[in-house]
């Protein structure tokens, strides 16, 4: 091979690895690692465990802590554009359910950021979530089936609640009683990773 052949590929390879399908994380602070080191979150881990499994993803976390669905909502174009995603792993709601904000507005605002999603060719898995009992059992009910409502609605992959399996278990949580510790961010992952799977094509 001639020094202008290796030349040439030397270059071409930053371009390539650059040219990685983009997951994009859209979340509250459950992605965003609040209260902890931004490497032992879900979303970094996540990076690891695509490699380990072979898969060429880059991981884009673009998630807010505090984030509603309406400003999820104005915030997605941009992120569209800029990270052309193959995958959309969208986690908001939570923060809607807390402050006790009307049900069908929220599913709206996730209907709406599924279909611009879509639109923009990215596969979706949306994240379900659920509330403590004392928000009353009417609200809590609507609200935990909203996820799947939408999953069926617009037939995209579902995480039914991202806190399964430590929701129970006050000791797992940071001292807010909301915000999983560090030590359980890898269970957060493996209820993610079996819906996340055959969107990796």
């Amino acid at each position: 091979m001639t020094r202008v052949f290796w030349l040439a590929l030397a270059l071409l390879l930053p371009a390539a690895a650059a040219a990685a399908p983009a997951i994009l994380v859209y979340g509250d602070s459950l992605s965003a690692g609040y209260g902890i080191a931004q490497d032992r979150g879900w979303v970094a881990l996540l990076e690891g465990r695509l490699k380990r499994e072979g898969f060429d993803y880059s991981v884009v976390n673009a998630s807010i802590s505090g984030e509603i669905t309406r400003g999820g909502l104005e915030r997605l174009p941009q992120a569209l554009a800029r990270t052309h995603p193959a995958v959309l792993i969208l986690e908001l709601g939570a923060n809607d359910g807390l402050r006790g904000l009307a049900i069908a507005q929220m599913k709206a605002n996730l209907g709406r950021m599924i279909e611009l999603a879509k639109k923009a060719r990215a596969r979706v898995l949306l994240v379900g979530m659920k509330l403590p009992p004392n928000y009353g059992p009417d609200y809590t009910r609507a609200f935990e089936s909203a996820f799947g409502e939408l999953a069926r609605r617009y037939r995209v992959a579902l995480v039914p609640f991202l806190l399964q399996g430590i929701a129970q278990d006050e000791a797992l949580f940071q001292p807010d009683g909301l915000h999983p510790s560090a030590a359980v961010q890898p269970v957060l992952l493996d209820n993610v990773w079996p819906a996340l799977g055959p969107l990796l094509r």
